[in-house]
């Protein structure tokens, strides 16, 4: 077995970590086996390094190795690309074609960014862990495969779980070995071995003399976020290789190159709302359209008052705050025409007698103000049902989707009884 040091040297890993020589010792532990590998770590810390290094230690490093990038594929032919499809299964296949799976049989797979995958994939992949069995897009024949599957991903597993968007079981599936890649942060005596490593690589590179950093600039380098990992910091000493004529970087100089704050990426607005900005929106809305309920119904009593009254001038008097409310200034000068902003609507009740003059000719107007209220209370109480049924009870799952609170959710199933 080879040691640690060795394998740093064979596949270009700088760094002496305890956190990352761990991981490449557990690499190396796992690499004869068959077991499947989930390497986590945040993007840009090198965990396409991990992978090369089981498959060239295992028994399949004769096979064929495949990385891929799961989150670059399109939803609609990921499926295609890993298990390949018959011709005629979808518009496009021309031809019967070879996936990943099938390709690489006897080899290893890496899949990148593997928490990426649509759910459909998923359950297809779990059975590829399962019992090595897979069928091609548009083909009902099960054909067999033998092939190592490393995972790697940034996302938090378990958030994803639980929000629905990766199966636990396949989770468990994957990370029967589970190596972990440290942070730069995490890896400050790292940092300046990796920034000449850079260094010389661009100065070979670029053919210039090889950048060095003054002892308060490589403090500086250490002291850093570093958000981006070794990618950002790969981009920094090609940026300084670059356009700096000084080769000697001092900390003024270095501090040109590093993003000011603790963030290392371009701000972005948060466009996401929580869910009592949902409620409190949805409050509003309420109250506008009960006001709007309540100056309509304002108007019709006006409207009634002066069909009744007759008498535009006294109606005025009579109900001037009203008015004011309504049309918003003072009415200094109301003709009867221009109060008349509410037609009465044709009569189409049955029920209802012209030539009976003890029947109230306004009956429409309460009837109106009945059938809105119970159609309001309807449509919300409809939403609810619905809700609740979409997420099998699931009172705080149906509150999100409704853009209310939990608490005004369980309001609302003890005020309509559900």
């Amino acid at each position: 077995m080879e040691s640690i040091q060795a394998i740093k040297q064979r596949f270009g890993i700088i760094g002496n970590d305890p956190k990352l020589n761990r991981a490449i010792e557990k690499a190396i532990q796992v690499a004869p086996t068959d077991i499947s590998v989930l390497v986590t770590g945040e993007s840009g810390v090198g965990k396409e390094s991990i992978p090369k290094i089981i498959h060239q230690l295992s028994h399949r490093k004769h096979g064929k190795y495949i990385a891929v990038n799961c989150g670059a594929i399109p939803e609609g032919t990921i499926d295609s690309e890993l298990f390949g499809h018959e011709k005629g299964a979808f518009t496009g296949a021309t031809s019967t074609r070879s996936g990943y799976f099938e390709v690489a049989d006897g080899g290893t797979i890496f899949l990148d960014e593997v928490g990426e995958l649509p759910l459909t994939t998923q359950v297809r992949l779990l059975r590829v862990l399962e019992n090595g069995e897979f069928i091609k897009v548009g083909s009902s024949k099960v054909q067999k495969t033998n092939v190592r599957i490393v995972a790697a991903t940034n996302v938090n597993m378990f958030e994803a779980i639980k929000k629905e968007k990766f199966r636990e079981d396949l989770y468990y599936r994957l990370s029967t070995v589970d190596i972990n890649i440290p942070p730069l942060r995490e890896r400050k005596e790292d940092i300046h071995l990796l920034f000449r490593k850079f260094a010389s690589d661009f100065a070979l590179k670029y053919k210039m003399p090889t950048i060095k950093l003054t002892d308060d600039a490589v403090i500086a380098l250490q002291k850093h976020r570093w958000n981006g990992n070794i990618r950002q910091l790969r981009n920094v000493a090609e940026q300084i290789s670059v356009l700096e004529q000084n080769r000697t970087i001092s900390f003024a100089t270095l501090q040109g190159y590093l993003p000011s704050g603790s963030n290392n990426l371009p701000a972005v607005i948060n466009t996401s709302k929580s869910e009592s900005d949902f409620s409190n929106e949805r409050e509003i809305l309420y109250k506008v359209l009960f006001d709007m309920k309540s100056d309509l119904n304002d108007l019709k009593k006006l409207t009634m008052e002066l069909m009744k009254n007759g008498n535009a001038s006294e109606v005025q008097k009579d109900n001037e705050g009203l008015i004011q409310k309504i049309y918003g200034e003072p009415q200094k000068e109301t003709h009867t025409e221009d109060l008349e902003i509410l037609a009465i609507p044709e009569q189409t009740d049955d029920h209802y007698d012209p030539d009976d003059k003890n029947q109230d000719k306004y009956h429409f107007a309460e009837e109106i103000e009945e059938e809105e209220t119970l159609s309001l209370q309807d449509k919300e109480l409809e939403l609810i049902k619905k809700s609740l049924e979409r997420h099998q009870g699931k009172r705080k799952l149906a509150a999100a989707e409704l853009g209310i609170s939990e608490r005004t959710l369980y309001r609302k199933i003890k005020q309509y009884d559900l």
